[in-house]
C-alpha cells in the first residue's frame, strides 16, 4: 500500500502558480472571498485559501457580511465584483444561510470569474468537454492527483460513492471523457443503489464522496484497487483535546491493507481542493489577459 501525499502534490502546485505569478510585470491576479455569517468550519476555510493566496502572490480580498444578509445585497456585491476589472475570480463561501439559494448565487458570477467552477455554463462545459471553462475544485484535484501519482483511468472501472454536483458527479463526467488522464468506465453509486458492496468490488479506483465517517469497509475493496477518500467528517474523540477527530468516509485501518494506493484523512484530498482553486484563479486571470 502507497500512501497517497495530498500536502506535498498541493505544496508542488502552490510552488509551481509562485513560479508563474512572480514573472507577471504589473498587477497580479487577484480572488475575492465572500463569506457570510460566521461559521468556524467557514472562517477557517477561507482563511486557508486567504494564506495559501498569499503565498503565491495572488492578491486575496475578503468580503465578510451577516447571516442575515438578504438576496439583493449579496447579488449587487456580486455585480460590483462582476464588473471591476481587477478582480479575476469570485469565490461565494459554502453553505449559505437558508435564505439564500446558493445555486441562484453561484450563477450570478460571471462564467469566467467562476474559479470555483459552479455556474451553470461551467457545469455545461464539462458536458461539452470545453476545456476553457473551470472545474469545481475537488473532482479537478482528482484528476489531477491520478495524473501525478501515475494513476491511470483510461479502461479503468472507477466507481464513484456520491452524487452531489461539488464532486461526485463532475468527477464522473471528468473521468469518462475522450482525452489524456480520463477514458474510464464509470459507475456512480449514491444512497438508492442496490448491491453496493457488489459494485464498490469491482472497482480498479474507488472515490468515496458520500458524506458518511467510515462506511466504506474492507470488505467494499477488492485487492489492488485505488482508494481516493474524499469524505471528511467530524467524530466525538474525548481523547482529542477538541473533542473530536476527523475522518474519511473509508475506514482507513481496513481498507489501507487491500489498497494499492490510498488517500489518507486529513491530508489527502482536502489541500488539492485549495490548490485548484489557485491554479483557476491564474487561469482566470490569463484568460482575462489573453
Amino acid at each position: 500500500m502507497k500512501l497517497i501525499d495530498g500536502k506535498q502534490i498541493a505544496r508542488d502546485i502552490v510552488d509551481e502558480l509562485n513560479s508563474k505569478v512572480s514573472q507577471i510585470k504589473g498587477a497580479k491576479p487577484c480572488i475575492a472571498f465572500i463569506r457570510v455569517g460566521e461559521d468556524p468550519a467557514s472562517v477557517s476555510y477561507v482563511r486557508s485559501k486567504n494564506q495559501t493566496a498569499e503565498r503565491i502572490g495572488i492578491r486575496p480580498l475578503l468580503f465578510a457580511f451577516e447571516d442575515t444578509i438578504t438576496k439583493d445585497v449579496l447579488f449587487a456585491k456580486i455585480d460590483e465584483l462582476n464588473a471591476d476589472s481587477s478582480v479575476n475570480g469570485i469565490l461565494i463561501q459554502s453553505p449559505l444561510p437558508s435564505q439564500l439559494d446558493e445555486q441562484s448565487a453561484f450563477n450570478r458570477i460571471d462564467p469566467i470569474k467562476d474559479v470555483d467552477g459552479f455556474h451553470v455554463v461551467n457545469a455545461g462545459r464539462i458536458v461539452q468537454e470545453d476545456p476553457t471553462g473551470f472545474v469545481s475544485c475537488t473532482p479537478a484535484g482528482i484528476i489531477e492527483i491520478c495524473q501525478r501519482e501515475g494513476v491511470p483511468l483510461e479502461g479503468k472501472h472507477v466507481v464513484v460513492l456520491g452524487r452531489s454536483l461539488i464532486v461526485g458527479k463532475t468527477f464522473s463526467l471528468l473521468a469518462m471523457q475522450k482525452g489524456p488522464h480520463a477514458n474510464a468506465t464509470v459507475t456512480v453509486c449514491h444512497s438508492r443503489t442496490r448491491n453496493l458492496k457488489e459494485i464498490t468490488r469491482q472497482a480498479d479506483v474507488l472515490v468515496a464522496a458520500i458524506g458518511k465517517p467510515e462506511m466504506v469497509a474492507g470488505d467494499m475493496v477488492k485487492e489492488g484497487a485505488v482508494v481516493i477518500d474524499v469524505g471528511i467528517n467530524r467524530v466525538e474523540d474525548s481523547s482529542k483535546k477538541k473533542g473530536y477527530k476527523l475522518v474519511g468516509d473509508v475506514n482507513f485501518s481496513e481498507v489501507s491493507p487491500l489498497a494499492s494506493r490510498i488517500t489518507p484523512v486529513p491530508g489527502g484530498v482536502g489541500p488539492m481542493t485549495v490548490a485548484i482553486l489557485m491554479k483557476n484563479t491564474v487561469k482566470a486571470y490569463e484568460l482575462q489577459n489573453a
